[in-house]
């Protein structure tokens, strides 16, 4: 019996100890003490489609049309800094180069998200193809952990095989699209669909490429660039092989005097005219097929 009772002790004891801590601390804290790690999130019904965005600029459907990605969003706030969130440097960014576009009066532009709302890697690239993007660009912004003084601009390409470790580490995996423009990849041949398939990525890789090159050029003397700026990985946004695609990754969060730039009307506008001026150039070089001599793009800085 006595030894029953000591067994029963060494289980119950501890026990009793544990709940002790437990109730103690809800007293101090308050029953709601544990919301704070809670989140919960209303996600729409399996199958719902997205609603498109609006579509700012002239209305000419003749003029190329470009789609801006601010990443993250909503309950998704994306790397965190000590004074700021992924989600709202990106917003803010693409906010101001949607305006330097359209005051340009030559380029149609849209937004993903044009608010604080969480939109999936691919509502992204299937709002951009729904709506005809002519080229796709995603931002974002990047943490060092606790190296704060990681700093500089990085622009992402698509590819198959990352450009290094870290680009790896960073890419998701890559979806193959199931239809390439308005050819439904499961309806035709096989063997026609891989030629197509192929010539419409490496067409689109091609001009990312440029693009990116275009990036890095006009943004010398106005954005801050990583020591290694460009860089491949299979990124989810990056997907479509049908649409030349880019992701930014303007700097680091975790370096708060880069979040602050970023996060500034000053450094806003230093990005906007860049980037503007890139996606001018870009398109006086790559003109949609569907333009007509009246629709030529103009303001660009370099047409060559």
């Amino acid at each position: 019996m006595q030894i029953r009772l000591i067994i029963a002790l060494l289980f119950v004891v501890p026990a009793l100890a544990l709940a002790g801590i437990l109730l103690s601390n809800i007293n101090r804290h308050g029953v709601d003490a544990g919301a704070a790690y809670v989140e919960r999130v209303e996600l729409a019904a399996a199958g719902t489609r997205i609603g498109l965005p609006d579509i700012a600029g002239p209305d000419n459907p003749s003029l190329p049309l470009v789609v801006i990605d601010p990443g993250h969003g909503g309950f998704d706030s994306g790397a965190r800094g000590e004074e700021i969130f992924e989600k709202t440097i990106t917003l803010g960014l693409a906010q101001a180069l949607r305006n330097a576009l359209v005051e340009s009066g030559a380029i149609r532009v849209a937004l993903t998200r044009d608010e604080d709302r969480f939109i999936s890697l691919e509502e992204r690239v299937d709002i951009a193809r729904r709506i005809g993007a002519d080229l796709f660009l995603s931002i974002h912004a990047d943490s060092a952990g606790e190296a704060g003084d990681v700093a500089g601009a990085s622009i992402y390409t698509l590819s198959d095989e990352a450009s290094s470790a870290a680009a790896a580490r960073y890419a998701e995996a890559e979806n193959r699209a199931d239809t390439i423009g308005e050819v439904d990849i499961g309806s035709t041949d096989q063997t026609v669909d891989a030629i197509l398939f192929e010539l419409s990525q490496r067409r689109a890789r091609e001009q990312a490429a440029q693009f990116a090159s275009l990036i890095q050029r006009e943004g010398q003397g106005l954005l801050a660039f990583h020591p290694q700026p460009r860089r491949a990985a299979a990124l989810v946004v990056l997907r479509a092989p049908d649409m030349p695609s880019v992701l930014y990754e303007a700097g680091f969060v975790s370096n708060t005097e880069e979040a602050r730039e970023l996060a500034s009307p000053e450094g806003r506008t230093r990005f906007a005219d860049a980037m503007s001026s890139a996606i001018r150039v870009y398109f006086v070089r790559n003109p949609p097929e569907r333009n007509s001599p009246s629709g030529a793009v103009t303001g660009a800085s370099d047409a060559t």
